[in-house]
């Protein structure tokens, strides 16, 4: 007698919208989560303007968060990591 175990698949979140509302950034996940952190958890961000925090832009397929005028990424699945 065998038994086989059925093989998990792992997929790495990823983003389909990204926001700020104060100093809180927001995203949207493709299965439909919406996840957020304090901007004062990353050193980049903790010290920007709340306009600088608004610009945030989805790159790579939803996979980063990128602020272009502050050069800061951040990747999605190590903010749903923590």
């Amino acid at each position: 007698m065998s038994s086989t175990a059925a093989k998990e698949q792992t997929t790495e979140p990823a983003a389909v919208r990204a926001w700020a509302e104060g100093r809180m950034i927001f995203c949207e996940l493709t299965d439909s989560r919406i996840i957020g952190f304090p901007a004062s958890r990353f050193k980049i961000l903790k010290s920007a303007s709340d306009a600088e925090l608004q610009a945030v832009e989805l790159r790579l397929n939803g996979y980063t968060l990128r602020w272009e005028n502050l050069d800061e990424d951040i990747t999605v699945p190590g903010i749903v990591e923590g």
